[in-house]
Formats: C-alpha cells, structure tokens, sequence
C-alpha cells in the first residue's frame, strides 16, 4: 500500500480575522462556534479543494425554472425577518445557498437553518474563535483547501464562504457516515452534544421547511 501524506492543521492558526473599519462585526449567538483542528488525508483536501475550485456561476437548480422560481420568492419573503439583509443580498445569498447545497449533497432548507443559528445572515459575522462569515468557516481552511497565498478575508465573500461551509459539512458528513447529527456537531466543534444540532433542527423546523415543487 502506498503511503498518503497527510497535514495537520495547526491550532495556532484558529485566530481572529480583522477587517478595516467599514465592515460589520457581529457578536455571535450562543451556538455558533467553530470546527476543530484535524489531519486531513492527501486525497481529502485535493476533492476539497476541487469543491472550492470549481468556477461555474451559480444558478437555481430545479427540475423546472417555474420551481426555482416560486422557491426563490417564498424564501425571500422568510428572510424578511432578517432586517440587516437587503433584498439583493438576500437573493444573492438564497441563490447561492441553493447551488451549492445540491452540488454538496446537503439539505438547502436544513443549511438555512444552519446559518440562521450560526451568524443570523450577516456576512461580515466574526465569533470569538475568530470563525468567519455567513456559515461561519475557520480561517485555516483557507490555507488548506483554498488556492496558495490566499487571505482568510476571502471568506467574506457570500459566494465563497458558502461554497467552504457546504463542503466541509459534505466533509464532516462523510466522515461520520451520513449521520447529520454528529457531522452538525463537528461544524460546531461540539461533536456528540445535543445544543447545536437541536438549535439547527429547531431552526430549520420552525422557519425552513419547503414542501414545494422541487
């Protein structure tokens, strides 16, 4: 058998993220949190970085555009409860959410719960283990699976941090073999505590749920 190198992660670089003084900092909510350190395999972080890489323009995928359409509105007219969010920036966000959770694999309803709970919709959110942005994703991810010399500031991005978030909760789900509430919990880094996947679950319940044409 062939050896796999492999890296670590190193927990020195879980630090903060600085912006200048125009951008909107915001005090996480009582979930939100931030993943853990690990060794990723050579073959993991390559099919990662291909996620992250893949330069398609996102677009509603649904079996007829009307779908997309009549989801699209009823989801907006949710996020109006977001007051922070602007129309534009909502449908920017929704659309994205939706792209790439079904390239992931993931639940869209489910991951808007997740960013409920994690930052509230506010893209410039920081938590206090210095996690980033909309699904709140760790700054050292960027140096593993981004492109080389990148700036954990790209994570600010709505287009880029979704794409990170939804492919490391696709990596956490196939670490923990499809079982969604311990891959909730390693988003969280708080794996095999029920606060966080409850919060989602809750969220998603009470707000998301789409019984729509899909």
């Amino acid at each position: 058998m062939n050896k796999r190198n492999s890296f670590l992660i190193s927990r020195r670089q879980l630090i903060g993220a600085g912006l200048g003084s125009a951008a909107a900092f915001y005090t996480p909510q009582l979930f939100a949190g931030a993943q853990k350190e690990e060794t990723l395999a050579d073959n993991v972080a390559t099919a990662m970085s291909h996620s992250i890489d893949n330069p398609n323009k996102p677009y509603l995928v649904f079996s007829k555009k009307e779908y997309g359409e009549q989801w699209l509105a009823e989801m907006l007219e949710r996020c109006k409860k977001f007051k922070h969010l602007s129309e534009h920036d909502a449908k920017r966000i929704l659309i994205n959410i939706q792209y790439e959770t079904v390239r992931a694999g993931l639940d869209t309803q489910l991951v808007l719960g997740l960013i409920q709970v994690e930052s509230g919709f506010r893209r410039y959110a920081i938590s206090s283990a210095g996690a980033i942005g909309l699904m709140q994703v760790m700054p050292f991810w960027v140096k593993y699976i981004g492109k080389p010399g990148q700036d954990k500031h790209i994570l600010f991005d709505i287009r880029t941090n979704l794409r990170y978030g939804c492919t490391i909760l696709r990596h956490y789900l196939n670490m923990e073999n499809g079982d969604l509430y311990r891959a909730l919990g390693r988003y969280n880094g708080s794996t095999g505590q029920p606060q966080y996947p409850n919060a989602v679950f809750a969220a998603y319940k009470s707000r998301w749920i789409y019984n729509g044409p899909m």
